[in-house]
């Protein structure tokens, strides 16, 4: 029978994979895959996928955008006003007339602005948006690197359901040998029909373990070919995995989103130098108005004007000093979390070697008791062929003989389960 956590990896992932639209195409048959080769189809066609172009788009159109601050800058302005008082002279000059000047005024102005420095705010903000874009990217890498345990489950899963059809199967051929020779002594008048027909009842109940097996693989199978993208079933052979040394480092994806992330610190603190820096621009201006620059006019007129700019504002100084600190904060905080992610990911690993230690000593003591459960059914069938024995004691030694090979190949899988999952927690 499938074990209960297996069971339990069934009903999780099932959940999950129906949300996915992709359907495996049938024109790239499979034949036999490894596990290596499940981890690249299950990046690959994984829907997530998809937002790594969509990331590095977004951060070229930002930089890009950053970038244009460099441009110069275009603006157009308009304004009419009414005014209660203008200019009066208190004078009157013989032989001329001083202009009187209209109290409703009007400007049509164009105004053409190039940064010539900017105390480099514009080359962060591009820093910026290039680390925003690293951290996205390496937290989809973390989510998609998910899916190795995901897809260990199901292979694993799909390994140990034959490992245990292969058993049942030998448990099947100890059945007929005994129902053969039962017949054979039925028909010499030395068995009993009951005796033929107690081991035929326990050859159909284990055709009915086999059924319920075969559709816990094809269950498997089919969540495994939605996640790679290819056509799974019975005939499809899986690579058993070699034994492997799992590296104790931890190099796992969110470590160098945790860089990453404290890199946008360091950048959002020389920003914080940019706001006390001065600003220096060249502009022209250009307007239709009245009054025009002929400040003795009435009249409307065309008129420019050219000039550098400079800009220089101190309020960035009264708030740098919390804004540092607020840094230093988040850098301590990330710092924690880090620290908290590694002593978890330390804690599931040394969890998972003694699962492994486990596994290993369990197979050494499965494998004699395989021995030795092996030698009493052989006895047994004898003992059964000669009549010492009843059919329900010959049926006893072969269902316990099969249970062993059973927890044999359930803790070889699970030990390799263990390294695999030993090696992807790691992040290797």
């Amino acid at each position: 029978m499938i074990k209960a956590p297996f069971l339990l990896v069934l009903l999780i992932c099932s959940g999950r994979v129906q949300s996915q639209t992709q359907t495996p195409d049938p024109a790239r048959p499979q034949a036999s895959i490894t596990l290596e080769e499940c981890y690249g189809l299950a990046r690959q066609n994984y829907p997530q996928i998809k937002q790594k172009e969509l990331i590095t788009r977004t951060r070229e159109f930002s930089v890009d955008n950053a970038a244009k601050g460099y441009l110069p800058q275009l603006v157009f302005s308009g304004q009419a006003t009414y005014q209660s008082q203008t200019i009066s002279f208190p004078f009157k000059i013989p032989g001329s007339t001083l202009p009187v000047f209209s109290k409703d005024q009007y400007k049509v102005q164009a105004e053409v602005d190039q940064t010539i420095y900017d105390g480099g705010m514009i080359a962060r903000q591009k820093e910026l948006r290039t680390a925003e874009e690293n951290i996205q990217l390496q937290s989809l890498e973390a989510d998609l690197y998910a899916l190795k345990e995901r897809i260990n489950q199901l292979f694993f899963g799909i390994l140990l359901i034959r490992e245990q059809l292969k058993q049942n199967d030998l448990q099947k051929a100890d059945l007929q040998s005994g129902i053969d020779k039962v017949q054979a002594s039925l028909s010499n008048g030395t068995a009993f029909r009951s005796s033929l027909d107690e081991l035929k009842a326990e050859l159909l109940r284990a055709d009915q373990t086999r059924t319920e097996l075969k559709a816990s693989e094809k269950a498997f199978a089919k969540m495994l070919s939605l996640f790679i993208h290819q056509p799974l079933d019975e005939n499809t052979a899986l690579t058993t995995p070699s034994a492997i040394t799992a590296d104790a480092e931890i190099k796992r994806p969110e470590l160098a989103l945790f860089d990453y992330r404290k890199k946008t610190f360091d950048i959002q603190e020389q920003q914080l130098k940019t706001t006390t820096r001065p600003r220096i621009s060249a502009f022209v201006q250009g307007a239709y108005s009245r009054p025009s620059l002929n400040f003795i006019s009435n009249d409307f007129g065309f008129w420019a004007m050219g000039g550098v700019r400079f800009n220089w504002s101190l309020a960035g100084l009264y708030t740098r000093k919390n804004d540092k600190k607020l840094l230093e904060i988040n850098r301590n905080n990330l710092d924690i979390q880090k620290e908290t992610f590694l002593f978890n990911t330390n804690l599931q690993l040394t969890q998972q070697n003694e699962e492994g230690n486990k596994y290993q000593a369990l197979i050494d003591q499965d494998q004699q008791i395989v021995d030795l459960r092996a030698s009493v059914k052989t006895a047994a069938n004898a003992q059964l062929t000669n009549g010492v024995i009843t059919p329900h004691d010959y049926i006893t030694q072969v269902n316990a003989e099969s249970q062993a090979r059973q927890s044999l190949a359930l803790h070889q899988v699970q030990f390799l389960q263990s390294l695999y999952n030993s090696r992807t927690t790691a992040g290797h």
